[in-house]
């Protein structure tokens, strides 16, 4: 059975401000000058770079799990940004989604999994292809 990959437009008319620290977090015991915030931070101007061209996706399956990306994290991903050698992409190949590193060598296209149990998949003029886009974040629940 296919997955498909679920899309979603980002809300960019709403604006949502959260407390921000400009100091950075520590792993030991936390400064007490850390209970004083600094601003304010929009996490749609921080994650949306180009809003008419940004959808978020919902990673399914596992394999990206060894950079970290596992099932269920939210993917901001950018159209507007030109692929490229080792960028993280969404790309859309014979009627399915994935999610792959590329790897672009002078006669060819690879998408590169990041779990051993997949195999890499070569382009050829056979595939319908197209680099969807970019991935630039990865949202996860820890």
């Amino acid at each position: 059975m296919k997955k498909e990959l679920k899309l979603y437009r980002p809300d960019i008319d709403s604006v949502v401000e959260v407390p921000y620290a400009e100091s950075s977090v520590h792993a030991g015991f936390p400064s007490p000058a850390d209970d004083f915030m600094e601003g304010q931070l929009d996490l749609n101007s921080l994650v949306i770079r180009h809003p008419e061209a940004t959808f978020f996706a919902r990673v399914e399956g596992d394999s990206m799990k060894d950079e970290g990306i596992i099932e269920g994290d939210i993917l901001v991903v950018d159209k507007a940004i030109q692929p490229y050698d080792g960028c993280l992409a969404v790309a859309y190949i014979d009627g399915e989604f994935t999610l792959k590193r590329i790897k672009m060598e002078s006669e060819k296209i690879l998408l590169v999994p990041a779990n051993p149990k997949y195999k890499t998949i070569e382009i050829t003029p056979n595939n319908e292809f197209v680099i969807w886009g970019v991935v630039n974040w990865v949202l996860k629940n820890v």
